[in-house]
């Protein structure tokens, strides 16, 4: 069983701690955690066993196998010149911290430490989250799939190359705030058309969360598409509009725009 220290409380954190619980990931009782907030620690107390530190420190005790850092960005580089000195070689470090490269960890670390980067993104806190992960410094494959078992416990978890998390941010770091607006603008369609805004907004919710069960299947997007598609139908119809709005260039052009920003962001 996995003992874990985790700094930051706040929503990410919590919907981790729950998951690392309710998937037996690990103990409640094997899991330290630093806050700021008291209030929010006596909650995670309560509510699944954990066991609330008043000190940085007292997080990266030596039975603490694993530290999750999830804290905003700003303060990441004094936190971890805090954590430096009780971590070396021997702890594997996971941030969350959006921005924060494993260039800037292991230089307030050491060019040997274990660190594994991590881009979750907020359905995590429901447990259907999507994270991008990758390892450097002394981080080894063993550390990689240790860190993909624990946050498989909110949602899906994949390996990728640090090159690449900009595109991952724009993509599932950012993409349920594309998302929301385009299942608010179907769901004001259906209210335009008559419908009352309850049930356009019920279906429009099922209709997506049924779309993307049905995307796990490993169908191609064009596949799943044709299979609704009757010649001459209600959906041929629409596609035709939004083929004409240009909607699949702008939703391409979404994604490369928050890449862009996200790169600048990264140089900052």
């Amino acid at each position: 069983m996995q003992h874990i220290g985790v700094i930051g409380a706040g929503n990410m954190g919590f919907a981790l701690i729950r998951g690392f619980v309710s998937s037996g990931k690990s103990l409640g009782e094997h899991i330290r955690v630093f806050d700021v907030d008291q209030t929010r620690l006596s909650v995670l107390k309560n509510e699944f066993g954990v066991v609330p530190v008043t000190t940085l420190t007292d997080v990266a005790t030596t039975d603490t196998e694993i530290l999750i850092v999830a804290i905003k960005p700003q303060i990441m580089p004094a936190v971890l010149d805090e954590l430096a000195s009780h971590i070396g070689e021997t702890k594997l470090v996971i941030s969350i911290a959006a921005g924060i490269s494993t260039r800037t960890m292991l230089s307030r670390l050491s060019q040997r430490a274990r660190v594994i980067r991590v881009m979750p993104n907020a359905p995590a806190m429901v447990g259907f989250g999507a994270a991008a992960l990758c390892k450097a410094g002394g981080a080894d494959q063993k550390d990689m799939d240790v860190a993909l078992d624990l946050f498989s416990a909110v949602g899906v978890a994949v390996a990728v190359d640090e090159k690449y998390m900009n595109v991952v941010t724009a993509l599932s770091g950012s993409g349920p705030g594309y998302l929301f607006p385009i299942m608010e603008a179907f769901t004001d369609g259906a209210v335009r058309m008559g419908l009352d805004r309850v049930t356009a907004r019920a279906l429009t919710v099922q209709t997506f969360l049924g779309s993307a069960k049905m995307a796990e299947t490993g169908a191609s997007f064009s596949e799943l598409k044709d299979r609704i598609t009757s010649p001459g139908g209600t959906t041929i119809a629409g596609l035709q509009e939004m083929e004409r709005a240009g909607l699949r260039g702008i939703l391409m052009d979404v994604i490369e725009a928050a890449t862009n920003r996200a790169q600048e962001l990264d140089k900052d």
